[in-house]
């Protein structure tokens, strides 16, 4: 009996660059887990630019050959796990997937079931890829700024704005009602953001400059931050008294140069967000509120459909910071 065989974009890394290309595979090539997906639709994410472009300082992929990808959303082919059954619909984000498992850059992938979350109710497979990783980060970090509690009076800023985190971020801040400013390097997406919700736009290089002095005047009362570096620095030495910031990117720089003043003279909370090993009732919760919040998913010019041809190429202007928005790749 033959195998069933499907297309994946593979890398193998030939000395220090990693090498792509769509080969076709069969189901036993397929590393060990108890459900098998068809994938139907994957994402680009700046970690997966990392991974392809192979570079010593950004390697993600800890071994080769490898299938990179780290969301997807497909149908369940085969179950050994009671909460899925052939048919369900499901989505995998994290976990490790496209950096230490093969991924979503594949029509097939067999993973760990509790990897996986359902479908929500009123959302496609479509939808929950023009989200991805992206859309539930920028869930998580809302979700977390709201138990901290958020003073609707206060500006919210999204630094980082036009990437994938920060456009769904400002979309879902605006939705709830937030005054939301949007930091971009981009003038020519002024009329992006505003689209999306924004209040306001700032220039990113406003807040490059280390914060000199350590606290400057408030004006934060929460911050969304994917940048990191210099520009976390100023947004805590410019937090209204009681603010928080949730903290999930370093494009910027992993670096952080700061000082006491901004916790213990007002009160400042600095939030950490990883939706990559988060719980399951986390992401459950998360999936469920993007659904109800974005019922019809991201509007058509926030989102760009590619092909699987196509995706070392987005992947590298991923990276160098040249797309606007959402990529999602069709299987």
């Amino acid at each position: 009996m033959t195998t069933p065989t499907f297309r994946a974009l593979l890398l193998t890394r030939p000395a220090d660059e990693n090498v792509s290309a769509i080969v076709e595979l069969d189901e036993d090539a397929l590393p060990a887990g108890d459900v098998l997906v068809n994938v139907k639709y994957s994402t680009v994410n700046y970690k997966d630019g990392m991974a392809i472009s192979g570079s010593a300082h950004r390697q993600v992929v800890q071994f080769f050959p490898f299938v990179p990808g780290v969301d997807f959303s497909g149908v369940v082919e085969h179950s050994d796990s009671p909460e899925f059954k052939p048919g369900d619909e499901v989505i995998l984000n994290g976990w490790g997937v496209g950096e230490k498992h093969w991924g979503g850059f594949s029509e097939k992938a067999r993973v760990r079931a509790e990897w996986l979350v359902h479908l929500p109710e009123g959302m496609s497979l479509r939808q929950a890829m023009s989200h991805g990783s992206a859309g539930l980060s920028a869930m998580l970090c809302i979700n977390a700024l709201e138990r901290h509690g958020i003073d609707k009076s206060k500006k919210v800023l999204v630094t980082g704005a036009s990437g994938g985190v920060g456009s769904v971020a400002v979309m879902l801040l605006a939705k709830l009602g937030y005054h939301t400013v949007a930091s971009s390097g981009r003038p020519e997406h002024e009329g992006y953001l505003r689209a999306l919700g924004a209040t306001e736009i700032i220039d990113r290089k406003s807040l490059a400059v280390l914060a000199d002095p350590p606290l400057m005047d408030e004006r934060w009362g929460a911050v969304i931050d994917n940048v990191g570096g210099s520009t976390l620095s100023n947004a805590l030495a410019s937090m209204c008294y009681g603010g928080a910031i949730a903290s999930l990117g370093l494009v910027g720089g992993r670096d952080l140069i700061t000082t006491v003043l901004p916790f213990i003279m007002r009160a400042v909370t600095l939030i950490g967000v990883n939706s990559v090993y988060c719980s399951k009732a986390d992401r459950v919760a998360a999936w469920a509120r993007l659904a109800e919040l974005l019922p019809d998913g991201l509007p058509g010019d926030v989102v760009e459909e590619i092909g699987l041809e196509q995706v070392p190429e987005r992947a590298l202007a991923v990276v160098r910071g040249e797309v606007r928005g959402r990529t999602i790749v069709a299987l």
